[in-house]
């Protein structure tokens, strides 16, 4: 494979050499919008890597790895870095952590970041938004695993949750609690958020297999405040569900500070499960019933799968990603008889 240039770049946008770097290196104070976008277009069809990356590749290892997760408020992804730097320490190896905010650009900034501070390889929750950056590393047999969520073609190894089981466990309770009206809380569904998308699908797939509405207006999704306004909507014009499934821990603090706000009672008024288990959850007051993600084993494998990728970077053309099994904690918020 010939090596792409700089001078290719500029060949190809019909720029200045000169040009193509400030445009890599962020100086776009004299440089119109329409040049930007044929270098940045050059870039992608030619498969250009910047040369501090490239040199980064090259250089002997670091013993350092990059972890960019795509929110780290959720406490799944707070487990998650913890058993990576459970299985970097025993073998000597320091980790990054980014927030890449669900950020593509972020990510990109991040991973280049990474890159340039000559890292061995990457552990990424995708945001799905680079996939021309993802198959250049690629090429070049850097190091990644993918957790969390799934990108096509299935570049890397990825591990995450068998997120449609894990909704049927979860709705499957409520409807055997009695509960007939059952909604559905959860950050934003974007098509490229596996985890989102799989939990949505899976409730709504539950519902009809047992014979029940899926009522549109139950899907409650966006950022906190749009829940919060979605709920109060519901809930003033009288249609509001007798059971909820939230798809993880912030939806669920929503949830919760929705009851309290108004005064419902949980389990009597509204029966509760969510997914990603937290100490908090056990300890409040009801206790809240969970699909819990084995997110330390998760953690742990992906580490172990990334270090011996560092050490034999060979990688298969296209992978099958690894689900994990959800398991059923059950607590007060779900006790199968009325008080």
């Amino acid at each position: 494979m010939k090596k792409i240039t700089m001078m290719d770049v500029a060949k190809e946008a019909g720029v200045s050499k000169s040009t193509v770097s400030q445009y890599i290196n962020n100086r776009f104070e004299y440089m119109s919008h329409e040049t930007r976008e044929r270098i940045e277009q050059a870039i992608k069809d030619l498969g250009y890597i910047p040369n501090f990356i490239a040199k980064s590749l090259k250089q002997k290892k670091t013993s350092t790895i990059g972890v960019i997760v795509a929110n780290i408020l959720h406490a799944f992804s707070t487990e998650i870095i913890r058993a990576i730097e459970d299985v970097a320490g025993e073998h000597n190896v320091h980790v990054f952590v980014c927030n890449a905010d669900d950020n593509p650009e972020k990510e990109k900034d991040y991973i280049e970041m990474l890159l340039a501070k000559q890292v061995d390889g990457l552990i990424i929750l995708p945001t799905g938004g680079n996939i021309d950056l993802y198959c250049s590393l690629k090429k070049m047999n850097f190091p990644i695993v993918f957790m969390d969520r799934k990108i096509h073609p299935t570049l890397y190894p990825t591990l995450l949750l068998d997120n449609h089981a894990a909704a049927d466990m979860a709705v499957s309770q409520l409807i055997q609690a009695g509960n007939k009206k059952i909604g559905f809380i959860s950050s934003t569904i974007l098509p490229q958020v596996t985890p989102r998308m799989e939990r949505l699908e899976g409730y709504r797939h539950t519902l009809m297999l047992n014979g029940l509405e899926v009522n549109e207006q139950w899907i409650v999704q966006g950022k906190g405040e749009d829940i919060r306004h979605q709920l109060v909507a519901l809930f003033e014009a009288g249609n509001f569900p007798d059971a909820f499934f939230t798809g993880n821990d912030l939806s669920l603090i929503e949830l919760l500070k929705f009851t309290k706000q108004n005064n419902l009672q949980i389990p009597e008024d509204l029966r509760v499960v969510t997914i990603d288990d937290s100490p908090y959850l056990d300890a409040f007051t009801p206790s809240i019933t969970v699909v819990k993600q084995p997110t330390f084993e998760m953690g742990k494998e992906a580490a172990t799968f990334l270090l011996k990728l560092i050490k034999h970077p060979i990688f298969k053309e296209e992978y099958d990603a690894k689900r994990y099994s959800p398991t059923l904690i059950k607590r007060e918020s779900i006790q199968m008889e009325r008080i």
